[in-house]
């Protein structure tokens, strides 16, 4: 590839979180292992975050623009001009059709992440949903020359989940090791109900470790309920060995982003809260394809409910829900999409 540039476009912060961040990412390490480099483009950053990146050998740029604004659209452009990258990565729900039309007047070639369908219009050279329900339809007003990447094929894992492709799980016959994580954000502070379910869970010798990302808002009110706790369970934040973890847990209890796919990819069953409208699809697809539990809206659910589905699902058949997670997603998925890009 010979040092050939791709520059990324996407923000994370505690409302919107730092899945789109996160998996971009993973899209810069495969092409980084193809001998390119990366420039991340952002308006907005956790300096946890920010240190993740660089510590990866991309580079980081900030725009002072709205995001998804047509100011941000021409700076971007500019700076992909600047280092001569012929490619630009976006990722974001706050990019939208105008967005992709200045990226793509600007003579550059662009890749649109996506989960929904969100844009009225498609010009993206490439469209990229790694989702369970990704669908054809939902890109029906798009250009001819867009090309759709869709489904869990594409999943875009990061390079600490590559080492352990092949890997096989023992199953326990009763699972007393759960591993907890909302996300890189959780505004509403799920993880607190959840923990408080623990605390309701009649299990001999249940522990957890609940990881908790950089812009969680929540770290000191989740140590006191951690530090009354009748089980034990250790707080992480800012983990980048999360693949440890999860062989370690037997079972977890996440949100319906896109840990979603790295626990299918590591063949951990998992109770699934959904927290935002772009999560339901996932949660539900999950659920169907018996990879795991959708408890639904996390409004909706107690921590009696969940403590009482999570003893539910140590007694189940976990090996047959490892089984089903681990196929849908193999771990290729970031190389994958590298190699369209090249194409």
């Amino acid at each position: 590839m010979s040092q050939e540039t791709l520059l990324i476009r996407a923000d994370a912060n505690a409302q919107i979180g730092t899945g789109h961040v996160m998996r971009c990412l993973a899209l810069a390490q495969a092409w980084q292992d193809r001998g390119g480099q990366s420039i991340f483009v952002s308006a907005e950053l956790p300096s946890a975050l920010e240190k993740r990146l660089q510590s990866e050998g991309t580079t980081i740029s900030y725009t002072p623009a709205k995001p998804g604004s047509n100011e941000d659209a021409i700076q971007t452009s500019t700076l992909a001009q600047q280092a001569q990258a012929k490619w630009v990565v976006v990722d974001g729900y706050h990019f939208d059709v105008n967005y992709q039309q200045a990226i793509k007047q600007a003579n550059l070639r662009l890749l649109f992440i996506d989960d929904y369908g969100h844009a009225d219009h498609y010009y993206a050279d490439l469209v990229l949903n790694q989702n369970i329900y990704a669908d054809e339809s939902l890109y029906a007003r798009r250009e001819p020359h867009t090309r759709l990447l869709l489904g869990t094929q594409f999943a875009l894992l990061r390079r600490e989940f590559w080492k352990w492709r092949g890997w096989q799980r023992e199953i326990a016959p009763v699972a007393r090791k759960v591993l907890v994580t909302m996300g890189g954000g959780d505004p509403d502070n799920v993880t607190l109900t959840v923990i408080q379910a623990l605390q309701q869970v009649e299990i001999e010798g249940l522990e957890a470790i609940v990881v908790i990302g950089g812009s969680n808002p929540h770290k000191e009110t989740l140590k006191a309920q951690i530090a009354n706790a009748n089980c034990p369970i250790q707080l992480k934040r800012n983990v980048t060995d999360m693949p440890t973890l999860m062989a370690w847990a037997d079972v977890a209890i996440s949100a319906g982003g896109s840990t979603c796919w790295e626990l299918a990819f590591m063949g951990l069953p998992n109770l699934i809260l959904t927290l935002a409208e772009n999560q339901r699809l996932i949660a539900q697809g999950l659920g169907a394809a018996k990879a795991a539990v959708s408890l639904g809206w996390h409004y909706h659910i107690t921590a009696m409910q969940i403590a009482q589905s999570l003893e539910l699902l140590a007694h189940t058949d976990l090996a047959s829900m490892s089984k089903c997670g681990k196929l849908l997603v193999d771990g290729r998925g970031s190389s994958r999409v590298v190699q369209q890009v090249r194409t």
